[in-house]
């Protein structure tokens, strides 16, 4: 991979000697939000990681290489292209590297790349998953796929509340990921901290968790696994309120045609619209309580080598 690889000399030192590092991806820099809070948000994670005592690692795709580490004027640029540069799955990863294009990597691919550079603790806001109403349209994320085959840990507040949770579960567990819940029984739904389901086990501390993606790898299995990390309790949004709008938001959708992997942006536009800012304002919450959470993973996994 090293024709394809590009990892910063900051990335390349720490894992070398032998520092926790967190990889973070970059679709939420691309789609998630206008310049300059994209920016000013992907910072702020960044020093959320470093304050917990690891070493952030943005990732993209840029110019033909897998970018490990974005950083500095490359970072604005990633920031400043925003809706412009693709947006990358594991399906459009080889393509997109081939014509040379700017991409935000999604959860899927951002595993793809971290586990390519030896990173092995990822902090995203949430995963995607089974779609609703899948059972005719088949719309289910690759990230779902790429958990059940790439060792790396996803730190995230669930599933994105849009989604078929019950659903997602099984396919989680028809993959064999174990789903952690942190310091909670309850799976989290994304701007809600429980979506009335259960999760596999629950590990209260960095180090169990730790210990467990040790354990994982000692027995050469091949997947990943998912902490789930509900978002704190001062930054959730009320349950029903938010499910109404996403129903509210699905319909939209339906009326308007939008399917595929247009659908989650869509989704995620309109409730914003439909909660005033509230959803965003949630997002960039979880998303850094979960970088918080990753990091302290991150360091306790280098103490079990």
């Amino acid at each position: 991979m090293s024709d394809y690889l590009e990892i910063s000399p900051e990335i390349k030192y720490a894992l070398a000697d032998g520092q926790p590092v967190v990889a973070l991806e970059s679709t939420i820099i691309t789609h998630g939000m206008p310049y300059p809070q994209n920016l000013e948000t992907a910072l702020a994670v960044e020093q959320v990681v470093r304050d917990n005592g690891a070493v952030p690692a943005t990732i993209a795709v840029m110019g033909g290489k897998c970018h490990v580490g974005v950083a500095g004027e490359t970072l604005e640029d990633l920031a400043r292209t925003g809706l412009e540069a693709a947006k990358a799955s594991r399906r459009d990863l080889a393509a997109i590297l081939v014509k040379g294009l700017t991409a935000g990597t999604t959860v899927a691919t951002t595993m793809q790349i971290a586990a390519m550079a030896g990173i092995r603790v990822f902090a995203t806001g949430g995963i995607g998953g089974v779609h609703r109403g899948a059972e005719s349209t088949f719309d289910i994320s690759a990230d779902l796929t790429e958990l059940s085959q790439t060792p790396v840990a996803v730190v995230c507040a669930g599933a994105k509340s849009i989604l078929d949770i019950p659903k997602t579960l099984e396919v989680l567990e028809s993959n064999g990921v174990p789903v952690i819940g942190y310091g909670t029984d309850a799976f989290p739904a994304f701007f809600a901290r429980e979506s009335g389901y259960g999760v596999d086990y629950r590990l209260d501390t960095p180090q169990e968790v730790a210990a467990l993606i040790a354990t994982q790898a000692a027995l050469n299995m091949a997947g990943g696994v998912l902490v789930a990390n509900p978002i704190p309790e001062a930054d959730a949004l009320d349950a029903d309120e938010i499910n109404g709008r996403i129903a509210a938001a699905i319909a939209d959708a339906e009326r308007q045609g939008v399917t595929r992997k247009d659908l989650t942006p869509y989704l995620l536009n309109r409730i914003f619209e439909l909660t005033d800012g509230k959803s965003l304002v949630a997002n960039i919450a979880l998303v850094k309580n979960n970088a918080a959470v990753a990091a302290r993973i991150a360091a306790a996994l280098v103490k079990t080598h």
